[in-house]
């Protein structure tokens, strides 16, 4: 079986994994690359892909959405206990009815919401597992199974209409917890991993896509926006890594040309890399006649 991400994540890159192999770097391939960097983790879609398909030996996961790296911290330390919360939320939740089943979410997500000033997010205690066990709930149950917190940090996606949604996966959460034995997981900026990367190091960004549209502003998974001067600030450091590190970088974001031929913001910020279009689906659109295939942008230095 085939470990995927156990939360649906906007933005997540499990559609587009089958041309990312393509593009994987060389050494990868050749076992010669051992440490594995991801620091806008998400749904850890690309992490999963490497490491169940190469040896490496060490992960670093990194995301600045703390409630994020407490329920990856809970998978990997106490996963039984956190299937033991899930399985209670499931067996309550299929036996209300709709009416009753809107209602206890948006109790749990009031929950979820005043509990955050109790928990200390620096410091692994056993009253992080509830709340892993509230967030995974929450994103099972909620609109489009988005993850997404306001500027105050709390989630504010409203309640979604599913007759069967599978609340539980226990099968992959242990098999999660297994694979993120060898990751060390944090929560904190792009950069914080540097002093860690060296040559044998793949270091893959999924950042917060620059929109291609005035309508398409969604960068707000975590109470932190991330504009263009942050992603000028994440092409600079990632020239300096290739400079300096000798490390296997890959990136990738939104391509602007898809909504005006004439911006060239990617093309000016990573001038002298190698930059792929690949195919995507555009699945978050209040409109349904605007989802559909577009291109996004992978950069990479090799």
């Amino acid at each position: 079986m085939q470990t995927k991400p156990f939360m649906k994540w906007a933005g997540g890159k499990s559609q587009l994994l089958g041309q990312f192999q393509k593009y994987y770097p060389k050494e990868l391939k050749a076992g010669k690359i051992k440490k594995y960097f991801e620091p806008f983790l998400g749904g850890g879609a690309v992490f999963l892909d490497i490491s169940q398909q190469f040896s490496i030996e060490s992960a670093f996961l990194t995301d600045i959405n703390e409630e994020l790296i407490l329920a990856y911290k809970v998978i990997q330390r106490n996963p039984e206990t956190l299937i033991e919360f899930l399985w209670k939320y499931s067996k309550q939740y299929y036996k209300l009815s709709e009416e009753d089943r809107k209602e206890y979410f948006y109790e749990v997500r009031t929950n979820l919401n005043l509990q955050r000033f109790q928990i200390n997010y620096r410091r692994y205690s056993e009253n992080w597992i509830p709340r892993a066990a509230q967030l995974i709930f929450l994103n099972k149950t909620c609109f489009n199974g988005l993850f997404r917190l306001n500027k105050k940090g709390e989630f504010n996606v409203p309640f979604g209409k599913y007759k069967n949604p599978r609340i539980l996966d226990e099968e992959n959460i242990l098999a999660l917890s297994k694979i993120l034995q060898i990751a060390e997981i944090n929560a904190g900026n792009f950069y914080s991993t540097e002093n860690k990367i060296d040559e044998n190091s793949f270091v893959y960004f999924d950042p917060p896509y620059r929109p291609i549209s005035k309508t398409s502003n969604f960068t707000s998974y975590s109470k932190y926006s991330f504009n263009d001067s942050d992603q000028i600030q994440l092409g600079k450091y990632f020239s300096k890594l290739n400079l300096k590190k000798n490390a296997k970088l890959m990136l990738s974001n939104s391509d602007p040309t898809n909504e005006n031929p004439d911006d060239t913001f990617f093309k000016d910020l990573f001038d002298g890399f190698n930059i792929i279009k690949v195919n995507a689906n555009r699945m978050i659109n209040c409109n349904a006649e605007k989802r559909g295939q577009i291109t996004e942008l992978l950069i990479a230095n090799y």
